[in-house]
């Protein structure tokens, strides 16, 4: 619950976005780990002696002391907190796309600790590997379970069976994966799925699938920018 004029100290945080505010300041969108996302105005980080601006990095992750002032936080302290793995090439774009998952699928001051240490785990992993694809499949089935979204991978909803490895299945967004000849996710992709199991070629194809379908039935029409810029480097690799 949120108290007026509250004193948050050095909370664990990482910026997921940030916008001009009037001169020299800016309005940062952070993730926060015991207040979910939080909007925090930071004055004067603009100016050309500013020492905080170095500081205000995405993916690093800070340790931030702020007022709490209902909607719009205040910044008064901002540190460098653990050492993160530093994103590269396409691992940074992806980093990009959690990002706006994260700032769309959260609602503001709602607190989701799992989801914090989800996203620091996802950035460890991204920095780490080239498998970013694997990666970002169960950094999204993650998010979407976290905060209520979750479906049942591994039953067939119509006729509430375990699922066959042997067939196909689509997902119907009010009761979830439904068996059919035309579906685009085998069983055998989707038993994967819920062990978190390392995906081949076709199941990541398969999940990169059904995961698009997900999220966007979730989103309602809402456009991931990030999704379209991350498509074009992948196609360029």
């Amino acid at each position: 619950m949120n108290v007026s004029n509250t004193q948050v100290q050095l909370q664990p945080a990482f910026i997921l976005q940030h916008r001009k505010y009037r001169e020299s300041s800016l309005i940062l969108d952070v993730l926060t780990r015991d207040y979910g996302v939080v909007s925090i105005l930071a004055r004067g980080v603009r100016k050309p002696k500013s020492k905080t601006a170095g500081i205000l990095l995405a993916f690093t992750q800070l340790q931030i002391s702020y007022i709490d002032r209902h909607e719009l936080k205040l910044l008064t302290h901002v540190e460098i907190g653990e050492v993160t793995a530093k994103l590269e090439k396409i691992s940074l774009y992806c980093g990009f796309y959690i990002n706006e998952l994260v700032s769309y699928f959260l609602h503001k001051n709602d607190p989701h600790p799992e989801v914090y240490e989800q996203y620091q785990h996802c950035l460890s992993l991204l920095a780490k590997t080239q498998n970013t694809e694997q990666i970002l499949r169960f950094f999204e089935l993650n998010l979407i379970e976290y905060i209520g979204y979750g479906f049942e991978l591994t039953v067939d909803a119509k006729e509430d069976a375990p699922v066959n490895t042997l067939k196909k299945y689509y997902c119907d967004g009010e009761t979830g994966m439904i068996e059919s000849i035309t579906g685009y996710v085998s069983g055998k992709t989707l038993l994967s799925l819920a062990a978190r199991e390392s995906l081949n070629e076709q199941a990541l194809y398969e999940a990169k699938q059904l995961m698009r379908w997900v999220i966007d039935f979730q989103l309602q029409g809402k456009e991931l920018k990030s999704r379209a810029v991350l498509a074009k480097i992948i196609k360029q690799l």
